[in-house]
């Protein structure tokens, strides 16, 4: 065996270490070359949170001209932010969070009112946050959804990771959780009803704040949509003292209300900072629709549509669900540091809460598919300075108050500075911003013209409205399903308050719900919600007044004496006697696949008939 010298020994020996050498820096490099590759994927993906508050308008924010209003956290993201200066949302809640969820004007999702089963989005409707998730972002709402509480209409539905949420279109309506009255109350977190602790804009808050910390690593959609400032208006007496006694005020409470709502989103922000988000974040804020309590009408005056004498309305005609000007044009400031959009700058043309969905696709450079269309567009042009698509847009909202679509019903037509309500009045906001003179007699070929551009629009969108909202029974996802008078598709009144079940509301109506298997039923028929545990013959106990806020005793209520129940859905029509001590009545029926309607009766011994507030259904293995 030939001899190898300590030379060559050497020699070969270090040719390996610095071939492992080479392959190790090569791995290193592939490794670093990773981690910058994922820091750019990341950065190229912004963070997403948008704050939606429900009933602030233009004129409850102290920038904008509100003298008597402290708003420090939104003047300051105000003052870095792009605002949206002639932004346009419906007149009511739901149609205002179905056209922002989608992209589509409100009429096209089925949602047009806030009650009477028509704040419920379709289910082919496709939601910002379905699209997030399909881009690999995470995504989470916390607050008022108000676009159906039931499968399949429900946030976790319609592509919501992470869900903290109240029930219905407010605390203390009947779709929520049983005397809740914003303090410690009981929230649906992922399906399931939990007690928190605290205030409620306070919970969503600090509940979004601790999801943000814990997906501050990934790219995530935030959908923080606040029921305050809606009525009931309840608030700890630190937040409305300083607005009462002044005469300027119509409701210190509301304004308590919003100060609350500025203090927690100065903590969002400062937290964001905090953990290194900021930058990378778009952070918008806007409102559902014009205000409900900062601006009051003159005695005398239409309680919606009136010219104001009180309060800040930033010189507009109208409050919440007016179809004039202050109904439905609302702030919206959005903030992206590192998108180039953190210096104060105000687009003045004319845009819509159908187009923010478009807005976030551009700017968080999205996949959408193919047969995804959007009847709004992005902004991003107009952040830019291209007005090409703007200048001459025509944008409508309405508010319907009834169960099917009617044209022209409190409706509005924009057009650069022209208004056509309900189709008769004409105003020109760059004379007349408070829309005080109809100039319809002065201008009849605009009116002629706007009225075709209506008809036209009209033609193409009301195909839409032969779908119908279902609730879905006995499917896996929701089984058992409990619908509640606050769904009622009737034309009379509906009891959409605690209030109103406490009182014994004489009202009736039906239900649309699709049976998804064939199979045996059972539908329990309840007064009282199930979490209160009461009989059917029972009185409510006052829920009490709160000390140190503004929160109120609920009603004393009353007791019904309810002798006999019925139901009617497909071929069931049955009824039973009443046990008054027992919390419901039940009826097994054997139901098949398809689409139909359930109507429940409770007669009274006056012979008087309401529907059964809440109707439990179950399908039985």
């Amino acid at each position: 065996m030939p001899t190898i010298s300590f030379h060559r020994i050497r020699v070969i020996y270090c040719s390996i270490l610095i071939l492992f050498s080479a392959i190790s820096f090569s791995g290193c490099s592939k490794i670093k070359e990773s981690k910058e590759a994922n820091q750019i994927e990341k950065t190229d993906k912004p963070n997403v949170i948008l704050i939606m508050v429900d009933d602030q308008g233009y004129g409850d924010i102290a920038v904008q001209g509100n003298k008597w209003i402290k708003t420090p956290n939104i003047d300051k993201l105000h003052a870095e932010s792009t605002r949206l200066t002639d932004y346009h949302v419906s007149p009511t809640c739901a149609p205002t969070r179905a056209a922002l969820m989608t992209g589509h004007h409100n009429y096209r999702t089925g949602v047009f009112f806030t009650i009477k089963g028509r704040s419920l989005i379709l289910e082919r409707e496709t939601t910002m946050a379905q699209v997030f998730k399909e881009n690999g972002y995470n995504t989470a709402m916390f607050g008022k959804w108000h676009l159906g509480d039931n499968y399949p209409f429900r946030p976790q539905d319609k592509g919501f990771d992470e869900v903290l949420m109240n029930n219905g279109g407010g605390v203390g309506q009947t779709m929520d959780y049983w005397d809740n009255d914003y303090f410690n109350d009981t929230y649906v977190h992922n399906g399931k009803f939990e007690k928190y602790e605290g205030y409620c804009t306070d919970v969503w808050f600090e509940n979004a704040k601790k999801y943000i910390g814990k997906q501050k690593d990934k790219p995530f959609f935030c959908y923080l949509s606040t029921n305050a400032a809606h009525s009931p208006y309840w608030v700890d007496d630190t937040y409305s003292d300083p607005y009462k006694d002044n005469e300027n005020i119509p409701n210190a409470s509301f304004y308590g209300m919003i100060a609350n709502i500025d203090e927690n989103i100065g903590k969002l922000v400062e937290y964001l900072k905090s953990i290194d988000l900021m930058d990378n974040t778009i952070l918008i804020f806007t409102s559902d629709n014009g205000t409900a309590k900062g601006a009051k009408m003159a005695k005398g005056e239409d309680r919606l549509d009136g010219f104001i004498d009180k309060g800040n309305n930033a010189g507009m005609r109208g409050i919440k669900a007016s179809m004039y000007e202050g109904g439905h044009r609302v702030p919206f400031y959005i903030h992206w540091k590192n998108g180039g959009i953190n210096v104060g700058k105000d687009i003045n043309d004319l845009t819509a809460h159908y187009d923010i969905f478009p807005t976030l696709v551009d700017l968080c450079k999205l996949d959408v598919k193919e047969d995804l269309k959007f009847d709004g567009s992005s902004l991003v042009p107009l952040m830019k300075g291209d007005k090409t698509n703007f200048e001459d847009r025509i944008v409508y909202v309405n508010t319907q108050f009834s169960t099917d679509p009617i044209p022209w019903k409190r409706t509005a037509l924009m057009h650069r500075n022209w208004r056509l309500v309900e189709g008769t009045e004409l105003y020109d906001l760059d004379t007349d911003p408070e829309q005080r003179t109809n100039v319809a007699d002065q201008y009849p070929e605009k009116v002629k013209e706007y009225k075709a551009a209506y008809d036209k629009w009209w033609a193409e969108i009301s195909p839409t409205f032969v779908e119908k909202p279902y609730f879905i029974i006995g499917n896996e996802a929701e089984n058992p399903t409990t619908l509640i008078c606050h769904d009622w598709h009737s034309e009379t009144f509906t009891p959409w308050q605690q209030n109103h079940i406490r009182l014994g509301q004489i009202n009736n109506g039906f239900w649309r719900v699709k049976v998804a298997e064939d199979g045996t039923y059972t539908l329990k028929l309840r007064r009282w919600p199930e979490e209160s545990q009461l009989a059917l013959g029972a009185k409510a106990p006052v829920r009490p007044a709160l000390e140190g806020t503004s929160v109120t005793a609920s009603k004393k209520g009353k007791a019904l004496v309810i002798k006999k129940a019925r139901i009617s859905i497909q071929d069931n029509e049955l009824s039973k006697e009443v046990d008054l001590n027992a919390e419901y009545v039940e009826f097994e029926v054997k139901l098949k696949k398809g689409e139909t309607k359930l109507k429940t009766w409770f007669t009274l011994d006056s012979a008087e008939e309401l529907g059964a507030y809440y109707a439990t259904i179950e399908k039985l293995n």
